[in-house]
């Protein structure tokens, strides 16, 4: 199944492992809790040789999202180019995998730590991270979704500003990556304040109205946990969840069988 395809919000079982025994296992206890689909950290296995991927992709009838944040288990610093990133996520496009998450700085690793273009959007205010203007870039970024697309699979746009956004920044934010033609789009702002999350609910609403790509929207800080599951409900594409924590688990992220129950309560409730 395209993961566009999966009705919203599909529940993505995180995986972040450094062996491909303890990657299918994982993918196995994300499916047997109810994930839709998997999201498979590559940069923290420690063989991604194209059989051990087929092997690991091939564990499972969920579909994977592959991604690659160059960071290992541990969150250390891996230290990959942009050449060498980008074929690991293509080599498990070959593997498998239904799609990559192509991160908003990808050919740009400088504007990872901070914009980088002329200030001259909304969304470019207060020095947001992997936000890209520079046309060049941006037509490398749509090559490579094209390429992707060319090989039978999706491309989810992630951007981590990093920030707190408004509503209309976010929106515009999200207006302005859709022009690339992306499958899905995933934005994560900060929220450091009740007033941030309440923020991030109202533009989760203007994002549904206003953007026609799927959209996955929330915000990360300690007052933003709220809107891993609110921001899904309220129509956001993908809540990414985790069936067990380990010591390299996102821990703000929700676990994966409360995030079912709530989704599948809220349906029957509508």
């Amino acid at each position: 199944m395209k993961l566009s395809a999966i009705p919203a919000p599909a529940v993505a079982g995180v995986v972040r492992e450094q062996t491909a025994a303890s990657a299918i296992a994982e993918i196995k206890n994300c499916a047997y809790s109810g994930a839709d689909m998997i999201d498979l950290h590559l940069s923290c296995l420690e063989n991604t040789e194209p059989e051990t991927l087929k092997r690991i992709i091939g564990s499972t009838k969920l579909p994977i999202l592959a991604l690659n944040y160059n960071s290992r288990y541990d969150w250390s610093a891996l230290g990959q180019s942009e050449e060498e990133r980008i074929q690991l996520l293509l080599r498990a496009v070959e593997a498998g995998a239904a799609g990559i998450d192509m991160q908003g700085y990808t050919f740009d690793p400088a504007s990872k730590k901070g914009f980088q273009g002329e200030d001259r959007y909304s969304f470019t205010q207060g020095d947001p991270k992997e936000v890209v203007t520079d046309p060049a870039v941006i037509q490398k970024q749509c090559d490579l979704i094209e390429t992707v697309h060319a090989m039978g699979a999706q491309v989810l746009l992630s951007c981590h500003p990093g920030i707190p956004m408004t509503a209309q920044q976010v929106v515009e934010l999200a207006l302005f990556l859709q022009e690339r033609n992306p499958d899905i789009i995933k934005i994560v702002t900060r929220a450091n304040t009740e007033a941030d999350l309440n923020e991030s609910i109202r533009t989760m609403l203007a994002l549904k109205e206003a953007v026609k790509t799927p959209v996955a929207y929330h915000v990360n800080g300690k007052a933003g946990i709220p809107s891993r599951i609110l921001n899904p409900l309220l129509g956001g594409q993908i809540a990414f969840c985790v069936d067990r924590y380990n010591p390299g688990s996102t821990m703000e992220q929700i676990d994966l069988k409360n995030a079912r129950a709530a989704i599948d309560s809220a349906r029957r409730l509508m």
